[in-house]
């Protein structure tokens, strides 16, 4: 136990301090490409899951982390999806967006968080478990898209690496305006870790490095993965309800390292304090929240889970996933933002 609180801690210490630090939540990212044309975000998402690609493969080849392949349902990631990308419009955040916010004290989030805990706790454990189960028996497959076509692997990844170093030289070569900053208040470590601002291609970087020593961190606690939020979360809501310690496992302790990450970076960045939402931002809240709990245990998955771990490994879930859930956001959006102000 104490090997999977300091492994799955750790890294969920220093996942949930880097996004407070970036601000690296896909949910604007989605938003942004859609409303605004701006894929600033997106592409630096693609660096994440780039670089925990080349990682993790590479980690799967020489037998350090075992086979991630399973099986799933394409109807349920299809639909699942969907709904999860219009609750995390909703909701103010994605899966982890929604922990990171609730570590700066916004309470909007945290009642998004309860909302998404107990909507994927009573899909996968409580009364909604038969209706999760129906959906998902429908069009089964293995998510090896590679080994379903008979190709090597690296073929997916040469063309992922090509596709993202071709979108972000492209980026970084189109002229900007210098934006103004303010004087350093801070110098040294201090100054890195609460002020200095980052650029969201760094800040992929980085997530992309966390998202794969989350492979073999869990792997040495006998789970096979990688960074995952949504089944973690409903172990919570599990463990709460009946006591049951096997649910105290290395994704329970990520999600809660998340949490306490952004409260310790927010915290010595001066950025944290209790904001009391608007009803109509708790409605949203609580709706969004339960539409995420539900959308992505249909689904097997979240942001996270499907569109940063499993499309790194080259899985069709994965790939499925992140368009259906890109989709939902952006028709969350046009209706949420685009609509009312043509009006």
């Amino acid at each position: 136990m104490i090997l999977t609180i300091l492994s799955g801690g750790l890294v969920g210490l220093a996942f949930g301090f880097v996004l407070q630090r970036t601000r690296f939540c896909m949910t604007g990212g989605f938003r942004d490409m859609y409303i605004a044309k701006n894929y600033t975000l997106f592409y630096a998402f693609l660096i994440a899951i780039t670089v925990q690609s080349i990682g993790v493969l590479s980690l799967v080849q020489l037998g350090v982390v075992s086979n991630p392949y399973e099986d799933y349902s394409v109807l349920g990631a299809i639909v699942g999806s969907y709904i999860f990308g219009i609750g995390i419009v909703l909701a103010g955040g994605c899966a982890t967006g929604t922990w990171y916010r609730a570590g700066e004290g916004l309470i909007g989030s945290w009642i998004a968080l309860f909302f998404y805990m107990l909507g994927s706790a009573v899909m996968k454990f409580g009364s909604l478990n038969p209706l999760n189960k129906t959906l998902t028996q429908y069009w089964v497959i293995s998510d090896d898209l590679a080994g379903q076509i008979g190709i090597s692997v690296w073929y997916f990844v040469l063309v992922l690496t090509a596709v993202t170093l071709f979108l972000v030289v492209r980026y970084l070569k189109k002229p900007r305006r210098a934006a103004a900053t303010l004087p350093s208040k801070y110098t040294g470590l201090r100054h890195y870790l609460f002020e200095k601002t980052y650029h969201k291609f760094t800040a992929g970087l980085i997530i992309g490095l966390i998202a794969l020593i989350a492979w073999p961190a869990s792997e040495i606690t006998g789970r096979v993965g990688g960074l995952g939020i949504t089944t973690p979360s409903a172990h919570i809501i599990n463990y709460l309800v009946t006591g049951n310690s096997k649910m105290l496992n290395w994704g329970v302790f990520l999600v809660l390292g998340i949490l306490l990450g952004s409260y310790l970076a927010a915290k010595g960045a001066g950025e944290f304090r209790w904001r009391l939402p608007d009803v109509k931002t708790v409605q949203r809240s609580a709706i969004g929240g339960i539409l995420m709990g539900i959308g992505a245990s249909w689904a097997g998955g979240c942001t996270i889970g499907n569109g940063l771990t499993a499309t790194a490994v080259i899985s069709s879930k994965g790939w499925i996933a992140l368009l259906l859930t890109i989709l939902g956001v952006w028709t969350a959006s046009h209706f949420i933002f685009v609509k009312p102000s043509r009006k």
